[in-house]
């Protein structure tokens, strides 16, 4: 992906406890970077999101929600990252109406 500022190969353990379902220790970024992206911004607390933010550049991880459409983000979550990493409010609009939708709106995109 590019997005690395730094080259750790292996989570920092304040993430950890994002990880309940998932053997830590196997954990690496270069393999596991979407994974580890989508948790930490879905789940993430401000530690773990200083710590994403230290390893990604914001324009990196606002492309990264871009391209999945804001997919897996609660609302909450969407609306922060619009602010914070001035997203397209038009787009963000757009995901929420399409998540409050359900699941038909998803496969259909109606």
């Amino acid at each position: 992906m590019g997005t690395e500022k730094t080259d750790n190969s292996r989570p920092d353990p304040t993430i950890k406890p994002f990880f309940w379902d998932y053997d830590y220790k196997r954990l690496r970024w270069e393999r596991d970077q979407d994974f580890i992206i989508s948790r930490i911004l879905s789940f993430g607390d401000w530690q773990a999101l200083l710590w994403l933010r230290s390893i990604m550049q914001d324009k990196d991880l606002a492309q990264w929600i871009l391209d999945r459409q804001g997919h897996g983000l609660s609302p909450q979550r969407l609306r922060f990252w619009e602010l914070i990493l001035g997203l397209p409010h038009r787009k963000v609009n757009e995901w929420l109406k399409i998540q409050k939708r359900g699941v038909w709106g998803q496969r259909t995109n109606l």
